[in-house]
């Protein structure tokens, strides 16, 4: 290394400004600049597997909402799997109905984000299926005052089974902070619903990944 490049400065850094609504997802912001949104509704008429909706709040350090965050998620099909190239699992269908990815932000006034979606079926962990993923929905999110986009993800509460054998949460100690990954599901009036509350910091502070 040189002597010029060992005194050189780390260039400075920003957080996402003021104007990530306006850039990411401008129809919230109420401005009318794109074509066509990007929008919380992953699902079509004809997208298989089962309709659910899952929403939470995403709550600061002193567990108040904040409400000016970027949501996105991805996820497998009913399936099991990812409507990407890099998914190699053949022997699963690709649902041509169901795009696996979204985008909001939680609400100005509430706090609340949502999305409406289907239940993801079970990832393999290798080519041969030998092991699986239990079911579950991947989350990043973006906002003022996050340096990096946090990475987190959503196991469903009745896939129990399934959960005590994810070779991820098996990898978070203590045991006890799996539970910060695991969406509640609540019945209502004919609707599935998984709550799940992100938290940003604190004693619940939910695991995020570093990926």
């Amino acid at each position: 290394m040189s002597a010029q490049t060992s005194t050189m400065k780390e260039t400075s850094s920003q957080t996402a400004g003021p104007f990530v609504h306006i850039g990411l997802i401008p129809h919230q912001a109420g401005f009318d600049i794109f074509e066509k949104n990007f929008s919380n509704v992953l699902v079509e008429a004809g997208t298989r597997g089962e309709r659910i909706r899952i929403e939470g709040r995403i709550l600061d350090g002193l567990g108040e909402p904040a409400k000016d965050i970027l949501v996105e998620i991805w996820q497998a099909n009913a399936a099991g799997r990812y409507h990407h190239p890099s998914d190699r699992q053949d022997d699963k269908p690709i649902d041509p109905n169901f795009r696996g990815w979204g985008r909001t932000g939680t609400d100005f006034q509430s706090g609340i984000y949502s999305f409406e979606t289907i239940k993801p079926g079970p990832v393999a962990v290798d080519r041969h299926g030998h092991r699986s993923m239990a079911p579950h929905v991947n989350i990043w999110l973006v906002a003022r005052g996050i340096n990096m986009g946090l990475a987190t993800r959503m196991y469903f509460s009745d896939e129990r089974a399934a959960n005590a054998e994810d070779p991820v949460l098996n990898l978070i100690d203590p045991p006890g902070r799996r539970n910060t990954l695991v969406g509640r599901r609540e019945d209502r009036d004919g609707e599935v619903v998984y709550v799940f509350d992100i938290h940003l910091q604190g004693e619940a502070e939910t695991v995020f990944f570093d990926i």
